[in-house]
């Protein structure tokens, strides 16, 4: 069984390899990809597959954008932390999802319900009929945070925050005022929360507020320095590959 991970979080990668290799140990990992341009120059080069297990939101955009630039010819399983009750419906024989974080369990599952079907179909329709299904759902975002303090609670607003980052695996919320808070989510699953018309990934430490930009400035090979009005100096590099995507949620 030859398998394409293509997944942008390093311990994401890292955990399904080593699911896989609990539960296949004969499988081959083909390649481990982390951006969507790399994986529709991979898969143009039509790579003997028999699976690829995709993770849904990739570092330069969505990786539905792989179906629209190249045909994708075995079954998909996404990797996602989108809610269950909205992808309940996808759950066909060419395309299939699992929510991180991602359980052995129910990765064996996923992999039992390829081995019974072992379709060639082409998913490209039913990912074609997600993404208007998605676009068709109100979401409703994440409007604050309720955090515990002293012997109580308080909240604070998102319209309120900076910018979030991580750092030795601990996520902080950062004011404008500079005060800092340590959040129980990944940011990753923050993505998912947030608006993105005003939260954006700006690199694997960093998701900023659109509101929190002081100024934008050209960087050496393509990159862009980001300066962050907040009460201490802070700047955010942002890699050529996501400085265009950077720039169209900019220019919305």
């Amino acid at each position: 069984m030859n398998i394409l991970i293509i997944e942008d979080e390093k311990p994401n990668a890292n955990r399904l390899v080593k699911l896989l290799a609990e539960l296949r140990p004969e499988a081959r990992i083909t390649a481990i990809i982390d951006t969507v341009q790399e994986s529709i120059t991979y898969l143009s080069t039509k790579p003997s597959l028999d699976i690829i297990m995709m993770d849904i939101r990739l570092a330069d955009g969505i990786s539905f954008e792989i179906f629209t630039k190249t045909n994708v010819n075995c079954p998909v399983i996404f990797t996602t932390a989108y809610d269950e009750y909205a992808l309940r419906a996808f759950k066909v024989n060419s395309l299939d999802y699992l929510l991180k974080p991602i359980e052995q369990q129910e990765l064996g599952e996923a992999l039992e319900k390829f081995d019974r079907t072992r379709l060639n179909s082409n998913p490209s329709q039913a990912v074609n009929d997600l993404m208007e299904f998605m676009k068709s759902q109100t979401t409703t975002y994440r409007t604050r945070f309720l955090l515990p303090y002293r012997d109580g609670y308080k909240t604070i607003r998102t319209s309120d925050v900076g910018f979030f980052y991580s750092e030795f695996k601990i996520t902080h919320l950062v004011l404008d005022n500079g005060h800092e808070e340590c959040l129980p989510f990944t940011l990753e699953e923050l993505e998912e929360q947030l608006d993105p018309n005003l939260f954006f990934r700006a690199n694997r430490q960093h998701l900023i507020c659109v509101n929190s930009i002081q100024s934008i400035h050209n960087d050496v090979n393509g990159k862009l320095r980001v300066i962050l009005k907040t009460s201490l100096p802070k700047e955010i590099i942002i890699s050529k590959e996501k400085a265009g995507l950077f720039k169209s949620w900019l220019d919305r």
